[in-house]
């Protein structure tokens, strides 16, 4: 089983949805914008991606600034608490696999976690090549 928490406005996240359904697996989505988070699940991710919240945080097109968690010394602690509130905080997407956990960013990280792969040549939205026609990955 695939599990990706998803943004769907998100280009990035949108890449890797479809790199996992184009391998032939159909994931659950889970629409964390609107879900909301746990703070244990939140935990459970971080620990299984190996990330702190801070890792996690998403800086760009959030309320991150002006919440003051990119000023030094904020604590995890305050970043996820203020992740509970605000689920946009958290960066995405974040898909768990049988074979592990992570923030796929960049989408080709997405990879690392499939046991198969699309068919190259693979390009993403953007058009930049993922997959070479040789089946090989291409990264950034």
């Amino acid at each position: 089983m695939i599990v990706i928490h998803h943004n769907p406005d998100c280009g990035t996240s949108r890449n890797v949805l479809k790199v996992i359904r184009d391998a032939g697996e159909e994931p659950v989505v889970i629409e964390y914008l609107q879900e909301g988070w746990t703070r244990p699940q939140l935990l459970a991710l971080f620990a299984a991606a190996d990330l702190t919240p801070r890792q996690a945080l998403r800086e760009k097109r959030s309320p991150a600034e002006e919440l003051g968690l990119l000023e030094e010394g904020v604590s995890n602690e305050t970043i996820l608490d203020a992740m509970l509130e605000h689920p946009v905080l958290v960066n995405r997407p974040i898909v768990c696999t049988p074979k592990g956990v992570k923030m796929c960013r960049p989408s080709e990280a997405v990879l690392d976690l499939l046991e198969t792969w699309p068919e190259g040549p693979y390009a993403k939205e953007d058009g930049s090549l993922m997959i070479n026609a040789e089946g090989r990955r291409v990264d950034g």
